[in-house]
């Protein structure tokens, strides 16, 4: 192993052996990091933050599919003001963002204690995405605490398992660079945080979407060991690949490339060459600017066949995946909303012309084959986030498991017609962290004195989460952990909804199995069977949470955990 990658598990080690800071924090929008001064900006309304702070060199070059590496120390204060550099991705206007991305944002009140810190990790499919996804200057103060957003490469960037990109070295040859990158900036949360006023020793990891996926790899992967003390998992559930098989599925995402560029004749012999390990294939890959590997992946639409991630490279994941023995047991939350595929059919080709023309709410036959996928998709899904996971986990976990659903957004009564087509959406809870996020979508829904109240209890189970690891506390409903035990008394999920007036959150569990689904799916009479095995092999199929289904139905599938 080389001295980099020595450091890169050492140091944190080493480093959590100093002597505890003080616990004041002076409240100077200057302040000291590892490498060098950074000055960001206090808000009017009493947040300070700090913008595209580097955790590491910038992935380029030579570094490009490495392991990060420590960034290079600054002599003058680094202003810290503007938006972050977000790493490059393919984006509906084209290719936007850098290779010199690995960076994240800091927020958090102006006071002078030393707070819990909680990092987040940003969704979009670990494909597209950045530090920005939602605006926390007001849950920093609300939650109390230091929030820190990252940036982490994406898409063949992010993840390649290419067996010709490897060097030898075990953290390089997982194709995990993504996840790589998130460790890096654990560890710089741990060396700096305490500068920022927070409390290197009481971090909590969380993520939305593919974030939450990633959340939940790091609680098997060994590298993650240590590295934080509790973990927030919104609508993310257990998804890892085969690192061989999703070598395939790169070389045909490259051949098309390789084939314009008149370096293969043909489609096949291109794939061939991809997977063959010659050195000309590594040196054809580092030649390719970074704009044209980022325009070679679109939207993969939540499905593992078409972007393949989080390999079980038996180093950084284990082989096994999530049936390890050794997890990293921390407490951990588990949120899902009822409906979290809504947004997945409204995006599919099949509905996108219906959606757009009103179609969806009008004509009975659009109406019909949407409720089928939106219900059942959403049913899969919200099994997929919380209950299926923490069913698995349980017998080998050995800290505390909280799951939650949101069914607030069920009852257009109470949303209103807007946010009627959504449901319970995916990320439902994420305007409850940030009023403008998806408002969109949601018109007036969360400005009702009933939403209010719900978004207060629910940040208060978080920050309760944050400082203890337990999210129970005064004039708070009992959050119940997850285990059999409770499922059978039905209340190993908390519920959150609210009418127009007040939030109702209650225990409760999932009254329905996987298999469940299936059945009513093959009983419902509501489509057609023809539009029926369209919709269950079109739209429906190769998603995150599709493995039992393409396997009920022989629908083909990269699938594996």
């Amino acid at each position: 192993m080389t001295n980099h990658k020595l450091l890169f598990f050492v140091l944190p080690a080493l480093l959590a052996l100093d002597v505890p800071c003080a616990t004041a924090f002076d409240m100077n929008p200057i302040q000291k990091t590892l490498y060098g001064e950074v000055k960001g900006e206090k808000t009017e309304a009493g947040t300070l933050f700090w913008k595209g702070l580097p955790y590491a060199k910038s992935p380029a070059g030579d570094l490009r599919w490495k392991a990060p590496q420590s960034p290079t120390a600054w002599k003058n204060v680094r202003n810290a003001t503007q938006p972050a550099t977000n790493c490059i991705q393919y984006s509906k206007n084209g290719v936007v963002g850098s290779e010199d991305c690995l960076n994240v944002d800091i927020y958090r009140p102006a006071s002078k204690d030393t707070l819990p810190v909680l990092v987040y990790i940003h969704g979009g499919n670990n494909q597209s995405g950045n530090s920005a996804e939602f605006a926390p200057q007001k849950l920093a103060q609300d939650l109390d605490a230091v929030i820190v957003s990252v940036n982490y490469r994406l898409g063949v960037l992010g993840f390649n398992p290419l067996s010709v990109l490897n060097t030898g070295d075990k953290l390089d040859d997982s194709g995990n660079y993504g996840l790589l990158d998130i460790a890096k900036s654990l560890s710089w949360v741990k060396d700096n945080i305490d500068n920022f006023g927070g409390d290197k020793n009481n971090i909590t990891v969380s993520g939305f979407s593919a974030g939450g996926r990633d959340v939940m790899a790091m609680l098997i992967s060994p590298i993650f060991r240590d590295r934080f003390q509790k973990a927030i998992v919104f609508s993310g559930g257990m998804t890892t690949s085969d690192k061989n098989d999703s070598a395939k599925v790169f070389a045909k995402i490259f051949a098309t490339q390789v084939v314009k560029d008149g370096v293969k004749k043909d489609d096949a012999a291109a794939r061939q060459w991809l997977l063959s390990g010659d050195k000309s294939v590594r040196n054809y890959l580092y030649r390719q600017p970074a704009p044209k590997l980022a325009e070679l992946l679109g939207d993969a639409g939540i499905r593992m066949s078409v972007f393949p991630h989080l390999y079980r490279d038996g180093y950084v994941i284990p082989a096994e995946g999530f049936n390890t023995a050794h997890y990293n047991n921390v407490p951990l939350l588990m949120l899902s909303g009822q409906n979290e595929f809504s947004f997945f059919a409204l995006s599919d080709k099949r509905f996108a012309e219906a959606a757009k023309n009103g179609m969806l709410r009008t004509v009975p036959q659009w109406v019909n084959q949407f409720n089928y996928t939106n219900h059942y998709g959403g049913k899969l899904y919200s099994l997929f986030n919380v209950d299926d996971s923490a069913k698995q986990m349980y017998p080998k976990y050995k800290a505390n498991i909280y799951g939650a659903e949101f069914k607030f957004g069920t009852d257009p009564d109470v949303t209103g017609d807007k946010m009627a087509l959504l449901g319970s959406f995916h990320g439902v809870f994420m305007p409850f962290l940030d009023s403008n996020k998806y408002a969109e979508f949601t018109g007036d829904a969360y400005k009702s004195r009933g939403a209010q109240d719900l978004g207060s209890q629910f940040k208060h189970y978080l920050k309760n989460f944050l400082l203890s690891g337990n999210p129970n506390g005064k004039n708070l409903v009992t959050w119940n952990v997850w285990s059999p035990t409770n499922v059978k008394q039905g209340e190993s999920l908390l519920m959150f909804d609210a009418n127009r007036d007040k939030a109702l959150i209650y225990m409760s569990n999932k009254t329905y199995r996987y298999d469940d689904v299936l059945h009513q799916m093959s009983d419902d009479k509501t489509v057609s069977e023809a539009d029926k095995k369209a919709l269950i092999g079109e739209v429906l199929n190769g998603r995150w949470f599709s493995e039992g289904l393409d396997a009920h139905y022989h629908n083909p599938s990269l699938w594996v955990k």
